[in-house]
């Protein structure tokens, strides 16, 4: 393969002509970039002035096609990332008909955009929605934990919520679905006290739906827990011929964890201990098996001895 051999002079040419290449095609990609350039977005809709006499579902995708008027480096980045502001739409329009008219109000959508950016149509132009009737319910609120706790330290009481109920407002058929209404989670690391916060509740994701309040107030008591052993007598069941039974040892140690406010007031009366004498008497098992049916909540059983406990049957 020939190989051609440039003197210095044509290679110094060649350069500059490269060179005034690549200036001409970025000076064009400029240019043409900061040309006005009307592009299109896709935009998130929500919705203020909801109709509340009326329940609505809307017939369309919650996701419009915007035409903004801007430059091509605005195209450009729009594409880069996603930071488009969602359209509020007004649905006063709705008090007296099903449908609104996305043009009529480009002016109050624009007046909340930046001047290099203002939208000069949407598609569709036009949103239908069908109606029904509105009615009201009451459901408790759920709150959602993503909590980690300081070593010995755990949940102690029941999660508190004020309010415990929110009101929903709906159509018929969607509200019979709904039988409670969730938190957004309560997100808390190496947790050793009680948490009190406010915390938003999980947005609306229907416009033909509204929530009140918005927020509650959680309060999720925490506290130190210790290991406690009580004597808890054996209760035996399950004897159907009132058989003369013994059983030995007549009480097992019980050992439970509890939160250091409430250690004093675990007395073996809060506990319940049983032993099955159908295991023997279906099953033919000469020992039986100590179950704890009845225990403090937020106890955790630790151990129970003995495990099995021996047994006489007089006749």
């Amino acid at each position: 393969m020939a190989i051609v051999k440039l003197s210095a002079t044509e290679r110094r040419r060649l350069s500059v002509f490269f060179t005034c290449l690549g200036v001409a095609i970025v000076a064009w990609i400029f240019t043409t970039l900061s040309n006005p350039l009307p592009y299109t977005i896709d935009a998130a809709v929500t919705y203020k002035n909801t109709p509340q006499r009326r329940a609505f579902h809307s017939l369309q995708a919650d996701t419009l096609k915007a035409t903004v008027q801007g430059t091509g480096w605005q195209m450009l980045f729009s594409k880069m990332r996603d930071d488009s502001k969602p359209l509020t739409i007004d649905l006063s329009p709705l008090e007296t008909r099903n449908y609104v008219v996305l043009s009529t109000q480009l002016k109050q959508i624009n007046a909340k955009r930046d001047a290099n950016q203002q939208i000069s149509s949407i598609d569709p132009d036009t949103l239908y929605f069908d109606f029904s009737n509105r009615l009201t319910k009451k459901v408790p609120v759920t709150a959602l934990m993503n909590i980690n706790y300081q070593k010995q330290f755990a949940i102690s009481g029941n999660v508190t919520i004020k309010p415990a109920y929110v009101t929903v407002s709906g159509p018929t058929d969607r509200l019979k679905e709904i039988t409670e209404w969730r938190t957004d989670s309560v997100h808390a690391q190496k947790v050793n006290e009680t948490i009190n916060t406010r915390i938003n509740l999980q947005p609306v994701k229907e416009g033909n739906l509204n929530v009140y309040p918005k927020t509650v107030q959680v309060v999720i008591p925490v506290d130190e827990f210790t290991e406690k052993t009580l004597d808890i007598p054996v209760k035996l069941i399950n004897n159907h011929n009132y058989d003369n039974v013994k059983v030995f040892p007549q009480k097992v140690k019980v050992t439970f964890t509890t939160s250091l406010n409430r250690y004093k007031d675990m007395t073996e009366d809060l506990f319940e201990a049983t032993a099955d004498l159908d295991l023997w008497r279906d099953h033919g098992y000469s020992t039986l098996p100590v179950t704890i049916n009845r225990f403090p909540p937020f106890c955790k059983i630790v151990k129970v001895v003995p495990a099995n406990i021996d047994f006489i049957i007089k006749k």
